[in-house]
């Protein structure tokens, strides 16, 4: 029998490196400890450079900000304090003169507090209002509003008969990030005994469920701290982290279950534990390399997008992934060899006996035999059936998260609600800003307040009985900004035409006309049409580098046009049918009380375009592993058909186990109170389940078998055996004899 030791062709690299850490196992394990460490120990010692208000701008609005900015006219964040009856009539005048009082007093009080406004009371007696501004660089004032909410608190206590409350940006910012760390605590709390339980029905045995789950874990805490210094050079965007815990778990459970599933079923046929942990590196190992590397060029995608919160979701994403393959190639080997037999101890009996069984399986081939037998009747239906599903994302509608969008889990979400009811006014405002030489300063007062007297009467606008908005100028006077109010929300179509007018015709007829001046319309809803458009630009080149780089991959990979073309085909397939459901689900109210929200008409408008990117990336992890089997059993001889019978069949039992992981977790984020992850979490649930039960089941194997051979097209799979291979086949040869 040949020995492994000496083989006779060179292997590839992951078998190279698998088999160092399987024959130095205590040594690989301690190198990747130490590394774990040294990852959390860089978090620690690094502080996270998070995104500004200024990093995410775009377009006119953008330039509005920066020039706001510079000269120092930046909107001061503001918080209101609402007081108003708990039993929702009429206050008392009195009590609420008092609790005014107490309230400026307290305000007034604090370094955070820059002042405190004479109180308004609501047309219909309910409530009053105190307008606090706060002092120091608004971009940071979330950092910094914790004292006002103890102050109102503190004065609330002392009025039982009123309902004391504060809410603004800076307040709403700081409730958002408390729920957020929350959800994030409950996530990990239901996905781990929810992935453990999934993996210990695959593998029958405690020891060997928890191996998947601990390196998962490990690669979260190692990415979490080398985010940290990457946030250095992309900013943090602040759901990073929840991006690092999804992803991490989701691939890093899955590439594990890859490798283990393949070892164990090696071993079971024959082969000593090292040759098996050898073999599942040739092809296990193979397959987590290629679709870690398509999640990591999936994700380079979204540095196209020119987004700064996508850069650094991206980063994330890239940091997680690689850590996880790495961890898959090497420190697992490692671990499979140091435990021995002990990786299949404790055994649950009947999990162990169902996992254990080398039967043929008998599902598999039944769901596979119309998509074999009738493939053109199979391909057409399951095609229009994804494509039904996909239909409803024709009329798909974007719009940015606002505070409509906000779960009503948060408490300040219904102080808002409460300060809209009383006082409906202004709900949006618009930034017109110029900057000009200092000596044209007096011409520039004049245009914006012609522009401010053209708007008299305008129902896009609130000036209408109210004095008109007055300019104010930086102190070289090269800058002025006239801030005008809008009574419509700042997504709603009427405060999108009110900044279309001031863009294309007002501001032009006006500031526009002066020699030597720069004007932009900046604000909430500018800054929400300017990111929309700088989105719908950007996302054929995201949509066109992913899919040629896909394609190119599996093209290289497998030495086929064809399998290239498919893989785009069901990919984009699986993709079209979750965003008809993120649609169906979220455009309409009829799931709001099933996943508790709130519809708003629309889906987040970054949603599409990052979950088009991850899907792409994580349906490689199935489709990889399945063409990889297929080629394996078409190296040995067999017919496509029959060879994709025999790899479908040979891998159904793994690519399950990792849709069901994949979908627990998920599932998981679809349960959070933030829109956004709930977002997330069903598109990529639905993608996955629909990618490993329809897609891989049906349409692939019905693609394939219509092809025949031309789907190794141009060149057909040669018959070629590992080293571990032969070696397998001499010991069987040895024990039969």
């Amino acid at each position: 029998m040949r020995s492994v030791d000496t083989p006779t062709t060179r292997r590839p690299a992951t078998v190279r490196l698998a088999r160092w850490s399987a024959t130095h196992p205590w040594r690989t394990i301690g190198i990747w400890l130490v590394f774990v460490a040294i990852c959390l120990a860089i978090g620690s010692a690094t502080n996270l450079k998070e995104m500004t208000h200024l990093d995410g701008t775009t377009g006119q609005s953008g330039r509005a900000a920066h020039i706001e900015h510079d000269a120092g006219l930046d909107d001061p964040a503001t918080e209101d304090v609402l007081i108003s009856a708990t039993d929702g009539g009429k206050v008392d005048g009195g009590a609420a003169g008092r609790a005014v009082a107490a309230v400026t007093a307290a305000m007034t009080k604090l370094p955070e507090v820059a002042s405190v406004a004479a109180p308004i009371t609501a047309q219909d007696g309910t409530a009053v209002l105190v307008e606090v501004t706060m002092a120091g660089d608004p971009a940071h004032a979330d950092d910094h509003v914790g004292p006002l909410l103890d102050a109102t608190a503190s004065v609330g206590k002392g009025f039982p008969g009123l309902r004391v409350e504060q809410a603004g940006a800076a307040s709403v910012d700081k409730a958002v990030n408390h729920q957020v760390s929350k959800d994030l605590g409950s996530a990990a709390d239901l996905s781990l005994p929810v992935t453990l339980v999934i993996l210990l029905v695959a593998f029958g045995a405690i020891v060997a469920a928890g191996v998947p789950v601990l390196l998962a874990l490990s690669a979260v805490a190692a990415a979490t701290g080398l985010s940290t210094l990457a946030s250095q050079f992309v900013p943090d965007s602040g759901t990073t982290s929840s991006m690092i815990l999804l992803m991490g778990m989701a691939v890093g459970v899955d590439y594990s279950l890859f490798y283990v599933k393949r070892a164990r079923e090696e071993h079971v046929r024959g082969l000593d534990r090292l040759d098996a942990v050898e073999l599942a590196a040739e092809t296990a190992g193979h397959a987590v390399v290629v679709s870690g590397l398509a999640v990591i060029v999936s994700m380079l995608g979204l540095f196209l997008a020119g987004d700064p919160a996508f850069s650094s979701l991206a980063t994330g994403s890239i940091i997680v992934v690689a850590i996880a393959m790495l961890g898959s190639l090497t420190v697992l080997p490692a671990v499979l060899v140091a435990l021995g037999r002990r990786i299949d101890r404790p055994r649950v009996p009947v999990l162990w006996r169902l996992s254990a069984q080398r039967r043929s399986p008998r599902l598999w081939p039944a769901l596979l035999r119309p998509s074999l037998n009738h493939p053109g009747r199979t391909l057409a239906i399951s095609v229009a059936g994804l494509l039904a599903l996909a239909l409803p994302a024709l009329g798909m509608t974007l719009h940015s998260d606002t505070a409509a969008s906000l779960p009503r889990a948060i408490p300040i979400t219904h102080t808002l609600d409460r300060i809209a009811a009383s006082f409906p006014g202004t709900q949006s405002t618009v930034d017109v800003v110029v900057k000009a030489p200092a000596g044209g300063s007096e011409r520039v007062e004049l245009a914006l307040a012609d522009l401010a007297k053209r708007l008299e009467g305008n129902g896009l606008f609130s000036t209408t009985g109210q004095s008109q908005p007055e300019s104010v100028a930086s102190k070289d006077n090269t800058v002025h900004v006239l801030r005008i109010d809008a009574p419509f929300d700042a997504e709603s179509r009427q405060a999108k035409d009110g900044v279309e007018q001031l863009r294309t015709s007002l501001v032009p007829h006006t500031v526009g006309t002066l020699e030597g001046a720069q004007w932009a319309v900046g604000g909430e809803t500018a800054s929400n049409v300017d990111y929309d458009n700088h989105l719908a630009d950007r996302i054929p080149w995201v949509i066109g580098f992913v899919v040629a780089l896909t394609m190119l991959m599996i093209a290289w990979i497998f030495r086929s046009a064809a399998l290239a073309l498919v893989t785009a085909g069901v990919n984009l397939l699986s993709t079209g049918a979750a965003f008809g459901v993120l649609t169906l689900v979220f455009q309409h109210s009829w799931a709001q009380g099933l996943l508790d929200f709130r519809s708003t008409g629309a889906v987040i408008n970054w949603i599409p375009l990052f979950t088009f990117a991850v899907l792409f990336g994580l349906s490689m992890d199935y489709h990889i592993l399945v063409l990889s089997r297929i080629r394996e059993a078409a190296r040995q001889g067999l017919s496509t058909r029959e060879a994709v019978r025999a790899g479908i069949t040979r891998s159904a039992g793994t690519v399950t186990s990792a849709a069901i992981v994949m979908v627990s977790v998920f599932a998981v984020f679809a349960s959070l109170h933030m829109v956004e992850m709930k977002e997330i979490g069903v598109g990529l649930a639905t993608a996955v389940l629909l990618d490993a039960l329809v897609v891989r089941i049906v349409v692939l194997p019905a693609a394939l078998a219509l092809l025949g051979n031309a789907t190794w097209w141009p060149a057909r799979p040669t018959a070629r055996m590992s080293t571990a291979q032969a070696d397998r086949d001499d010991q069987l040869v040895v024990s039969s004899t």
